[in-house]
């Protein structure tokens, strides 16, 4: 399987967080130790902006230059990335946020992640169709997460935060050379719609690296939304009701409908009704301590949260630190508490409104104990069957299947295939406010259908991964349930005060990727860069981990020791070079 780099999009909080502001005792042990990252850390004085890509960078910092607050940077990051990234995320597609509030203290999550269409009936459509094209896809989530974070937290107006956007979609920007490989690869899918090649195939071939790239049609959308919103404010409506009016004209207005008309006159699933019955969900973040700091993330319908706490719950119980950073002992340690986290996670986590998600039992210290249990020091287990933690109802989940490792009726092939584009940045401003979040449009440009003259792309989240291809289980595809997400925004305080925010694209790998990062933080004592920096595995499932034995492989950088490595196969871990 090709293997793709993930790319770590964090921030210290280096001038309001004691672990790590100037002249503070993590410093001084990054500056003792010998150089090991060629990328210096970023400081900065009146906010931080991290994305994947210069000009969402910028568009970011304007704002917060201009006196914007980090929700206010976020969304002009959000728009500006959908057009200089657009296989990565848009409008249209899902993501999560996670927000502090320096003035309450307080950590918030936002889920902006649609559901399946209504019409939609899994036994009625292969796994191809549920992956790309007119059939697959689910509502999308992220343009009304703007709005919703916005209208709770931001200052400033939607045509201010618009503007870099619209500007590079109406007026070009040089395409980057990751964009052009991403669209000579989806060349045939976007073939097959008119509106598709003609945002993707202007002059009906794939875009040369840094040409100049329009996207009109997408900049016309935006232009009606913020059309929508100051036509509303010139009524002398309220900011509140403005940001609202953008909303509805998006999600029931002319938008709707030519979304809806569009999928309807070319055989798709979505109608008129599905858009509108949308809405953002706030939610309280899951959380854990982990030795004095308190992390948070996103809940279900994110199951990437879920994951890295309960992989720290359980790695609490050993001293990691005396094992030492990537020894055999160590990367062991993570490897299985991975397996026992992905376990319960697959098993249990879907659409709140269609299961019972135990969620408290699953995020409790005694489970992690119970759980912790299982490990050897000496050896690996195998890919386990779920536990059984303590449920907050009697009400037990839709669907509980037999987690047998055989026999398991399948609707659709048991591959799970681990692509994944995502985006992940990071936001902190002068006030202390912080934003982490990552959205995403699932794979490469989500269904790969330009949704008529609108310019959008829909997320493609009812492909396998993020649905489960078993009917039996509770994340199968299903009309009107939102499918499951891996992407989850982390942010870490100590005593009440901000220390950390990091997300990071990767699809499968995210939890994972997040929660060595987070042990190479906070219990190696490494700068951000470092940790980033630093080698790790990924550890990926045959065929998939909704199936307990499932065959599981160590995909390990290079640039961690040979002589560790053999010593994770004399363990039983299966190993090979990312």
């Amino acid at each position: 399987m090709k293997r793709r780099r993930t790319i770590l999009a964090a921030i210290l909080a280096l001038l309001l967080g004691a672990a790590i502001g100037p002249g503070s005792r993590a410093q001084q042990r990054a500056s003792e130790r010998p150089r090991t990252t060629h990328r210096p850390s970023v400081p900065g004085v009146h906010g931080l902006v991290t994305t994947g890509h210069p000009l969402a960078s910028m568009a970011g910092m304007q704002v917060l230059l201009k006196g914007g607050n980090a929700i206010d940077a976020s969304v002009a990051v959000l728009a500006t990335l959908n057009v200089v990234r657009p296989q990565m995320s848009g409008a249209a597609g899902n993501g999560f946020m996670t927000i502090y509030q320096k003035s309450t203290g307080r950590v918030y999550s936002l889920g902006a992640t649609g559901a399946a269409p209504k019409a939609l009936r899994a036994k009625d459509v292969t796994a191809k169709e549920l992956h790309k094209g007119i059939k697959a896809g689910v509502v999308p989530g992220l343009f009304g997460g703007w709005i919703a974070a916005l209208e709770r937290f931001g200052t400033m107006s939607l045509a201010e935060l618009l503007e870099p956007a619209i500007d590079y979609a109406q007026n070009g920007h040089p395409i980057e050379e990751s964009v052009v490989r991403s669209i000579a690869t989806h060349k045939a899918l976007f073939e097959a719609f008119p509106s598709s090649r003609k945002m993707f195939l202007p002059e009906g071939r794939v875009p040369k690296p840094n040409q100049p790239f329009t996207m009109p049609d997408l900049a016309a959308t935006f232009r009606k939304l913020v059309d929508a919103e100051q036509t509303a404010l010139k009524q002398g409506k309220s900011r509140s009701a403005a940001l609202r009016n953008a909303f509805d004209r998006f999600y029931k207005g002319d938008l709707a409908q030519e979304m809806a008309r569009f999928y309807r006159e070319n055989g798709g699933l979505f109608r008129a009704e599905d858009l509108a019955s949308y809405e953002p969900i706030w939610a309280e973040p899951v959380h854990t301590t982990y030795r004095g700091y308190d992390v948070y993330s996103s809940p279900p319908t994110s199951r990437g949260g879920l994951e890295v706490m309960m992989q720290l719950n359980l790695i609490e119980g050993f001293d990691v630190k005396k094992l030492g950073h990537n020894s055999a002992a160590t990367l062991h340690l993570i490897a299985e508490c991975i397996k026992l986290a992905k376990a319960d996670v697959y098993h249990n986590v879907a659409d709140p409104k269609f299961t019972d998600i135990p969620l408290a039992g699953l995020l409790s210290k005694e489970y992690a104990a119970r759980r912790r249990a299982l490990i050897s020091l000496e050896k690996t287990m195998a890919y386990p069957e779920a536990g059984h933690p303590l449920r907050s109802s009697a009400r037990k989940p839709a669907a509980w299947p037999k987690l047998l490792a055989s026999n398991r009726r399948s609707q659709f092939p048991q591959q799970v295939p681990q692509e994944g584009h995502t985006d992940s940045f990071s936001v902190i401003d002068k006030f202390g406010n912080v934003v982490a979040c990552t959205p995403t449009h699932g794979s490469a440009f989500g269904t790969g259908v330009v949704v008529g003259n609108t310019g959008l792309t829909f997320n493609n989240g009812t492909r396998l991964g993020s649905t489960s291809p078993y009917p039996d289980d509770v994340n199968y595809a299903r009309g009107g349930q939102i499918a499951i997400l891996n992407n989850s925004p982390i942010i870490v305080l100590k005593d009440g005060k901000f220390v950390l925010a990091l997300g990071t694209p990767g699809g499968e790998t995210i939890g994972q990727t997040q929660f060595q990062a987070l042990l190479n933080v906070l219990d190696f004592g490494m700068s951000i860069q470092e940790a980033i920096a630093a080698p790790r595995f990924a550890l990926v499932a045959d065929p998939n981990f909704y199936k307990p034995g499932a065959s599981l492989k160590l995909r390990i950088e290079s640039r961690v020791s040979q002589e560790e490595v053999r010593k994770l196969e004399k363990m039983g871990h299966k190993t090979e070079w990312a």
